[in-house]
């Protein structure tokens, strides 16, 4: 009987603490994040960059020995990158070695302005209008900020509440809109403005009480759900563009620690009960758990703590499944090798990694803004229905893991940025065209070979 009580009570608490969070809290907080709209920029088409000018701009440079060329070459080939991908114009016009400050400033006011003009042009609301403005661009900050930057441009209110975020990497979106979401709790009926943005931009709406324009709900926080921010454990700094080829064990290790902990955290809160009861017993009968560590784990799992210790059931994406209780996952599209990591943790197939893969394939690791991409492709593709919920999983620079979750207002079926090539996609095949052009690069005997590049026709 006392074993019996002993497994009931961990339910008995967590059904209590589930009632306590979707009612309780709810009512006390009366706060809901609505997003209205979010654009992606295109970029034009002069700085497309397809296989054979990225290889013109690799062997134009005379200081590559061998070696380094192989590894540039391999990269491009592993990355799961496509022919259409884009650069910037300074990179293109072959002054990658000089480039300006203008220069800089021409092409983040192209993706800013140009895809701001578009939202506003979408929503109908005025930039006078905007409460709460949050930019996050990683590689470049200059002062006055990108922020004033835009408040300028569009003549905002004095009074608006403006954020700058620098140095964030790839995960910056999610934590972006973590800071508007708790701006939200003192500003209420507000309107919030984020540019996600490093080589190309999103940007979206989010407001308080717009239920009937929304198109999709936030329910992280402490709304239903939990927004979840995690730094990294590894005592080596990682970088997941540096790293995007997959083969530093360190950027592997620290992403499955980080995302561990933070799937641990939100479990509660994005299952169903069945699912937990389910995962309760089936740890203890197949990890042969000892009595003692019983109880420490159920209070974790219902608490919604992450235990960052290493045990047998620290990896919960292989014994949870994270499908009965969200039906699409925006997996952050920064690698071919950080597409297939997380896939492989939380048991997706092809069908929920797709979307990852066909926006890193057609527009590349677009760092902060390339979930909008992510979920774009969703959209244009009609996956989206009322009522579903989407996990965003991103991942970044630090090593930085953040999750959060949406839940669709309505059928969604905008084709977004996407209108002129979802047709093609997903392509009958990934592969690269610089594996067959280039494999050549791997042939050992090449080793003790200096290259006159100058004589390759490409």
């Amino acid at each position: 009987m006392d074993l019996l009580f002993l497994c009931l009570l961990p339910f008995l608490l967590y059904s209590f603490f589930t009632f306590y969070k979707l009612i309780i809290l709810q009512r006390r907080s009366g706060q809901a994040c609505y997003m209205l709209a979010y654009e992606c920029f295109m970029p034009p088409e002069d700085t497309k960059l397809d296989t054979n000018s990225a290889a013109k701009i690799v062997l134009r440079n005379r200081k590559l020995r061998l070696e380094e060329l192989r590894f540039l070459l391999k990269t491009i080939v592993s990355s799961g990158i496509g022919e259409n991908t884009y650069c910037p114009r300074t990179v293109l016009e072959g002054r990658e070695e000089c480039p300006t400050l203008k220069d800089t400033y021409e092409e983040i006011d192209e993706i800013m302005f140009d895809t701001l003009d578009n939202l506003f042009k979408k929503t109908g609301i005025r930039p006078s209008e905007v409460d709460i403005l949050v930019v996050n661009v990683s590689l470049f900050s200059p002062a006055p900020s990108l922020t004033a930057r835009i408040i300028n441009r569009y003549k905002m209110r004095e009074n608006i509440k403006a954020f700058n975020l620098a140095g964030m990497g790839c995960s910056a979106s999610v934590v972006a809109i973590d800071v508007v979401q708790q701006l939200f709790k003192t500003y209420e009926n507000s309107v919030g403005v984020v540019v996600s943005t490093e080589d190309l931009g999103a940007h979206w709406y989010c407001g308080r009480d717009k239920e009937n324009d929304a198109i999709y709900l936030s329910l992280s926080l402490w709304w239903l759900l939990h927004d979840v921010y995690e730094q990294g454990f590894s005592q080596e700094p990682c970088d997941i563009e540096t790293e995007a080829h997959g083969e530093d064990s360190s950027l592997v290790k620290s992403a499955a620690q980080a995302l561990t902990v933070n799937l641990q955290a939100m479990a509660p809160n994005i299952l169903p009960l069945w699912e937990m009861v389910r995962f309760f017993f089936a740890s203890i009968w197949y990890s042969g758990m000892k009595k003692r560590e019983l109880l420490p784990f159920v209070t974790g799992m219902v608490l919604g703590k992450g235990n960052k210790k290493k045990t047998k059931l620290n990896v919960l994406g292989g014994g949870l499944n994270f499908k009965a209780g969200i039906e699409h996952f925006c997996v952050h599209p920064g690698g071919r090798a950080v597409i297939d990591g997380v896939g492989k943790g939380l048991r997706l197939n092809e069908y929920d990694l797709e979307p990852a893969r066909m926006a890193l394939h057609r527009w590349g690791n677009t760092s902060a803004g390339g979930l909008w991409y992510v979920l774009g492709y969703m959209e244009a593709k009609k996956r989206l229905k009322k009522g579903d919920r989407i996990l965003m999983i991103s991942l970044g620079a630090g090593f930085k893991c953040n999750n959060c979750v949406w839940e669709v207002m309505r059928d969604l079926s905008d084709t977004n940025v996407w209108k002129d090539c979802i047709e093609t996609y997903p392509p009958d095949t990934l592969n690269n065209p610089f594996k067959e052009k280039y494999d050549w690069i791997n042939d050992e005997y090449l080793s003790f070979v200096r290259l006159d590049f100058s004589r390759m026709v490409l």
